[in-house]
Parts: structure tokens; sequence; C-alpha cells
């Protein structure tokens, strides 16, 4: 019992320290959840009308771009489906800005250029990774409450655990007859077990991005010991220049688009340096990212450049390398398409709550302690003193 109390009091102490955080994480989470599907409702910018004209290649549709959005660096540029726009990535994280153009990939038309920075969306993705304070401050403070919201789920269960099969079974129901108090203490408790499970994956999933030396952990026991090797861009060796037809880039596009005709979407990268590849990627599921094809091709010879991190071609990619991509897609519910989408919505929700009905349990009996509590010593000698005279 004594075990059991102290654990109550870290399990409270730690909810008190940490629930308004654990109470933002999770409900900007929760509105994050279907920003694709209310963005594709409320951009009409992200769609075109399908010709049977072919599509601009990358070139075009980066100088398109560029005289929209001068002096500026391009990261990239996307073809998704054809109903949908081009897309120029524009990123840079020394000067900070992040731009995407759309462009209608039939004509060339720009028409959109949005500040991604300045989205709503972004807005929320900000408060959930760094509680909207500069990355290098916002990202170890959530990183270091999701661990805390890790320690209370599993001391939350050692509370919520039964001392008898009687007992048992009062806490997996919700007593919708009962008072005021004992409904708050259910939401909180029943509740509470009931979306355990899932906390730990939201928690666990967000420490891979939170901690390095997590995701460190996490590829180690999964790869058998092997260090996990960072993202990079390789780079060309040959001496050779280039001498096709076409420009590298929009060479390396047609390549793809005939190795992969089914893909959801198409991405291909400009070199970032001088002698370096140009990346490309193919998406077959545009709902989640675990499943791309990511390949390099030297700039100069348009041979493949082999890498030896998680960003490869999916065949290729170990176990371990494909629990890494994975995380991002369970964390969001996206492996599980939009019910998981929904699922984590509810989920992200009722978490979200448990930072409120936890502060009412202790609220509610703190003032209840005080009404309860016996006049001290002094005012016990005062009463008595009183008692004496009269």
């Amino acid at each position: 019992m004594k075990i059991k109390k102290a654990i109550g009091k870290i399990h409270l102490w730690l909810g008190l320290s940490s629930g308004l955080v654990v109470f933002i994480v999770a409900i900007t989470g929760c509105i994050y959840a279907f920003q694709s599907e209310i963005q594709d409702l409320t951009q009409s910018y992200r769609f075109v009308e399908p010709q049977q004209s072919p599509v601009l290649p990358p070139t075009q549709i980066w100088e398109k771009a560029d005289q929209a959005l001068p002096d500026k660096h391009l990261h990239a540029i996307l073809y998704p489906k054809p109903d949908r726009s081009a897309q120029a990535i524009y990123y840079s994280f020394e000067e900070d800005y992040y731009y995407f153009v759309y462009v209608n990939p039939y004509t060339g038309e720009v028409l959109k250029v949005k500040d991604e920075f300045a989205d709503f969306f972004r807005l929320v993705l900000d408060g959930h990774f760094y509680l909207w304070l500069p990355p290098e401050i916002g990202q170890p403070v959530v990183a270091s409450f999701t661990l805390i919201f890790l320690v209370m789920m599993i001391s939350g269960l050692v509370l919520w655990w039964p001392k008898n099969i009687k007992a048992r079974s009062q806490r997996f129901s919700l007593k919708l007859n009962g008072s005021w108090k004992r409904k708050n203490y259910d939401l909180h408790s029943v509740i509470g077990f009931y979306v355990m499970a899932f906390g730990l994956v939201f928690a666990l999933t967000g420490l891979v991005w939170g901690f390095t030396w997590f995701r460190d952990g996490v590829y180690s026991v999964a790869s058998g010991g092997k260090e996990y090797v960072e993202y990079y861009t390789p780079e060309s060796t040959s001496s050779q220049s280039y001498q096709g037809d076409l420009p590298a880039l929009d060479q390396v596009w047609l390549n793809m688009r005939a190795a992969y005709p089914d893909a959801d979407w198409i991405e291909v990268h400009p070199p970032e340096t001088e002698n370096g590849a140009i990346a490309a990627n193919a998406n077959p599921d545009a709902g989640t990212y675990w499943k791309m094809d990511y390949r390099y091709f030297d700039p100069n010879t348009l041979e493949e450049l082999p890498v030896d991190h998680i960003w490869n071609r999916f065949h290729e990619a170990t176990v371990a390398q494909k629990i890494m991509r994975i995380n991002y897609d369970v964390h969001v519910g996206a492996i599980l398409g939009f019910p998981g989408k929904v699922l984590a919505f509810l989920l992200s929700l009722i978490i979200a709550s448990l930072p409120i009905t936890g502060f009412l349990l202790w609220y509610g009996r703190k003032v209840k302690a005080k009404k309860d509590k016996k006049p001290g010593w002094v005012e016990q000698q005062k009463q008595e003193k009183v008692a004496v005279l009269n």
C-alpha cells in the first residue's frame, strides 16, 4: 500500500507539472489529423482539369515557378495524380523560408504561391512539435514531457489495477448514474485505461523524433546492434560531364515515370551541391510515406548511386529500416487509412481530456480536504479555553 501511495504521489505531481503540455500536444495532434482532407476541401488550387496533352517537364515547371517566386532556392518538384497541380517546393533552412508554388502541369500557369510557414496547419504543427517556442528549445521540452507522459501512463495503470475481482468489474465501465465527481473519476480512470495502449504508441513514436538516443536505441534493438545512419545525399565521383539531349533532371523524371507508371506521386530534387546527386522518389500511396522508393542518380552519368540510410528503395530496406520508416504513419494513424485518422483524432481528443479530468480530481479532493480538516492545535486550545470560561 505504501508503494501504491508513493506511485499515486508521483502520478499526481507529474500530472500537475505536465498537464498543460500534454493537453497542447494532444489537442494539436487532434486538429492536425485531417489536415490533408481539410486542405483539399478548402484549397481549390490543389486541383486541375486533367488533359490529354503531356505534362510539362520539371525544368519548365521550375522556370514558371521561378518567375512567380524569384531569388529562392528550389528544393524539389512534385507531380501528384493527373487531376492535381504540380508543386514546386522552395525551402531554405539558413534563410528560414518554405514556399509551395502550385503550377498547372499542362499549361504552366501558376495557380498559387503559398507561404507554408504562414499556414494554419503549420501553426498547429509548430505547437505539436515545439509548443510555439524556438525549435532548439521547444523540441527537447516536448520530448521531455512526452517521456513524463509515458511514465504517467504506467503509473496510472498501477493505480487503476483493482485489488479484487469485484472491484475489477467496476474499473471497466462508466457509472453513468453516479454523481458528477464519480463521472469525472470514471472519465479519467476508466477511459484512461482504454486509451492507454494507444497513448503508449503515440508517446513511443513521438520519442523516436524527440530524442536521438531513443531513436538510435530503437534502431539498434530492431537491427541487432547496427548504428542508425543519418540522411545524406550521395555525390558523384565521375569525371564525365552530362551529354544527354534533355536536361539531367528531366531525364531522371522521365525514367522515374517509366519505372513507376502507377505511382500516386513522383518527386525530383535538383542537386543541392555541385556534385550532389539528383534525388527522386515515387510513392505508391499518397496517404502514407513508408513504402516510398527513394533513389539517387549521378548528375553526370545518370547511374544510380547507393545509400546505406533508411531512405532507399523499399524492397532493399531492412526490417529495422522499415520500422523507422513507418514511424510517422503509425503516429498519425495513416497506416490504417482514413479510419486510422478518425481513430487518431478521437484518441488524441480523449488524451487531451485526461489532464483536465485529472486536475478536477485533484482540485475536488483538495477542496474536500479543506472542508474536512480539523482545527489546528492553537485553535483547539482557544476552543478549550472558551469552554472552560463558559
